[in-house]
């Protein structure tokens, strides 16, 4: 039977590099860091150690890579959520290079839609992210290898996939679908509860598909106090001084977040 790394071979080295990485994604989550050595994963992989040194420069070079490609995964599927949206479709880096790449083309030119359907699709796609690929999400945010420092690369790797929620949150407030906070105020919000909500999920305390319907439930309720009402008039004195502001109900932005 061919190995992960003899079947990769035959398709070219970027499969390669990625069946290395998924392998020591997998032994690092399933066994600890001390299963993260060249030799171990090379023995697992079924490709010498000069292959991982080739491609990775070592343990340490290897260890950036996840984290990389952990985060190119999580763009790309945040970013397929909305790919006509604006805010949605600015250039993708290589994982490896860090050289951007243009988007799809025509993206940019096309008028971004209902920016709250947009923005709940990418919330939505943090959860599938984090229950695809849970291995590499405890990479990223779990804090999987204890000590590692990610560099500016991985660093700005990690703060790009954030700016596209805070892009998301943005382009509502731009339409006057959200208000009484900064962009970047609600998506730290929006995170904070999302992040924890997987987090628990991923380790296995809810199950599917109660924990989704508790997850928009969740992100619905961390909305609702920046909703505008849907029937708010232009002449209406919400958002005015002195004007009187009709607050959604906690059943209304529910619905309408959520729905």
């Amino acid at each position: 039977m061919a190995t992960a790394y003899q079947q990769a071979q035959r398709e070219g080295q970027d499969v390669v590099r990625t069946a290395i990485l998924d392998t020591a994604t997998h032994l690092l989550v399933t066994e600890g860091p001390g299963a993260l050595t060249v030799r171990r994963i090379a023995g697992e992989a079924g490709c010498s150690t000069k292959v991982i040194y080739t491609l990775f420069g070592g343990k340490d070079g290897l260890v950036e890579a996840l984290w990389l490609e952990g985060f190119a995964r999580f763009e790309r599927r945040l970013r397929a959520t909305h790919p006509r949206s604006g805010a949605l479709a600015s250039p993708v880096a290589d994982p490896r290079s860090g050289a951007l790449a243009d988007p799809p083309a025509g993206s940019l030119a096309d008028p971004p839609g209902d920016s709250l359907a947009a923005l709940r699709a990418g919330l939505d796609a943090y959860r599938d992210y984090a229950l695809a690929e849970p291995d590499y999400y405890r990479v990223m945010f779990q804090g999987a290898v204890p000590g590692f420092n990610p560099g500016p690369e991985a660093v700005e790797a990690a703060g790009r996939s954030f700016d596209l929620l805070v892009h998301a949150v943005r382009a509502c407030l731009e339409q006057g679908l959200l208000r009484g906070g900064t962009a970047r105020e609600i998506a730290d919000l929006l995170w904070m509860a999302i992040h924890g909500a997987v987090s628990l999920e991923i380790t296995g305390f809810f199950a599917p598909p109660e924990s989704a319907r508790r997850y928009r439930a969740l992100y619905a309720a961390v909305l609702a106090p920046f909703l505008l009402p849907p029937d708010l008039p232009d002449d209406d004195p919400a958002g005015v001084p002195g004007g009187e502001v009709r607050e959604l109900s906690y059943e209304e932005s529910v619905e309408r977040t959520a729905s």
